[in-house]
């Protein structure tokens, strides 16, 4: 530019045209300008990885010069990038368990080949489609639409019925979901042969243990003809009989609740009218203790489910809370509704639970202290039955506690399952 400057000076020193010949050279300088720009538009329209910048000079050159060293660090970017995407491609198309990347909204954006066994999923044309769409179980349309996703949801694989496949769904990034599915037949089947063994075992030992039971009372109201000193013997044979016949009548009732999904009659239930019916029961188990009782219980709410199995599921909860209360202990029966559903707890001022076996309260034959239960005559199997009486009922249990100052059991059930009714039509 100097140069150009000095050079247009001397020549209007020379002509005596200073103004046009500094005109004349920042025109041929505009027009050298120009030609560099459409060089560099021309190079980046027609660019290929490997081609080199055009020539340049000056300012131009090391514009030219830095674009193209700009460009193939890019590419070397884009070049390990590429590599770890088809890496992880490769290792989750390996994998047997289905995985499947959803948006926001829940549509498909990319899944491997087992999502294409498991889930019938077809390539490209579901892409973008509702995965609710796809996978028309009704069960994974509430799960997916419901927006809590802590425990996985089991049913059976759109493509073969007799495949039971599992269902994680975790969101991630800008509120996106990444979906696992598993193939959990074998695991299914053999919790199938758990339950129909349990079922079918219980069953046979029930007659026998009846014909039992029934000699252990005939002998034990002619006991003065036999043998006095048998008295203690066989009373002790007539409880541990009535207590084996409470286990086998829990455990075939939890084998007929692991049979179906949803309860067969599936009605409203007025729960305040039942939640009184068993807090008189609980009263008068309670007994000698003189335990303060009290219910809380909005009658407008109701409940669509069995009322056979919520009983069950309520009386167990409340006969537990007066088990474990000491005398003149309090026990407080609360139902209500929100935004939320509607919520059943029991709190008590009892001995309370350690907070290291919460988790596993719910468990089959699970005690937290088994001297506790054989003096309470417990089979160790009223929380399953109540966790799995909440589950058909799509709900679940709270639990919280502190040692040596009660507990309180909370069931939230969702709103598809509470029924508001018109207490004045009731009444009537």
């Amino acid at each position: 530019m100097l140069l150009l400057v000095t050079g247009c000076l001397l020549i209007g020193l020379i002509s005596g045209y200073y103004g046009w010949s500094l005109a004349v050279g920042l025109a041929l300088y505009l027009a050298w300008t120009l030609k560099q720009l459409l060089r560099l538009h021309e190079w980046l329209r027609l660019h290929q990885p490997d081609e080199a910048p055009p020539d340049g000079y000056g300012l131009w050159g090391e514009v030219f010069d830095s674009i193209y060293h700009l460009q193939r660090r890019d590419q070397r970017v884009r070049g390990r990038l590429q590599a770890v995407i088809d890496r992880v491609q490769e290792s989750t198309a390996a994998l047997k368990d289905a995985v499947i990347m959803l948006d926001s909204e829940g549509n498909l954006e990319w899944w491997n080949r087992a999502a294409e066994t498991l889930l019938g999923l077809k390539t490209p044309q579901d892409s973008g489609q509702p995965v609710t769409n796809l996978v028309r179980h009704p069960r994974f349309k509430e799960y997916f639409e419901q927006d809590n996703y802590a425990e996985p949801l089991e049913i059976p694989s759109p493509t073969n019925d007799r495949l039971r496949i599992q269902l994680y769904i975790t969101r991630y990034g800008n509120n996106e979901h990444l979906m696992l599915v598993r193939d959990v037949t074998r695991i299914h089947q053999l919790e199938q042969m758990r339950k129909d063994f349990v079922a079918n075992v219980s069953h046979e030992l029930r007659t026998p243990l009846t014909v039992i039971c029934g000699y252990l009372e005939t002998l034990l109201d002619n006991v003065e003809e036999v043998n006095p000193r048998w008295s203690r013997a066989l009373q002790q044979m007539q409880q541990q009989g009535g207590r084996m016949q409470t286990l086998l009548n829990d455990l075939l009732l939890l084998a007929k609740l692991e049979a179906t999904d949803y309860p067969s009659d599936n009605q409203p239930v007025p729960i305040d009218e039942l939640l009184q019916i068993i807090v008189e029961d609980a009263q008068e188990l309670s007994g000698p203790k003189q335990q303060a009782i009290t219910l809380e219980a909005d009658p407008a709410i109701q409940l669509k489910g069995s009322e056979a199995e919520l009983r069950s599921a309520f009386s167990n909860l409340v006969f537990n809370a007066v088990k474990y209360t000491p005398e003149q202990g309090r026990i407080h029966v609360r139902w209500w509704g929100d935004e939320q559903g509607a919520h059943l707890s029991v709190r008590d001022s009892g001995i309370g639970i350690d907070s290291k076996h919460l988790p596993r309260l719910t468990e089959r034959f699970y005690r937290v202290d088994s001297s506790r239960n054989s003096n309470t005559g417990g089979t160790g199997l009223g929380l399953a039955i109540v966790k799995h009486v909440l589950l058909r009922h799509r709900a679940r249990m709270e639990i919280s506690s502190v040692p040596g100052h009660g507990s309180t059991f909370t069931c939230h059930f969702a709103p598809a399952q509470v029924v508001r009714a018109r207490v004045s039509n009731r009444d009537e």
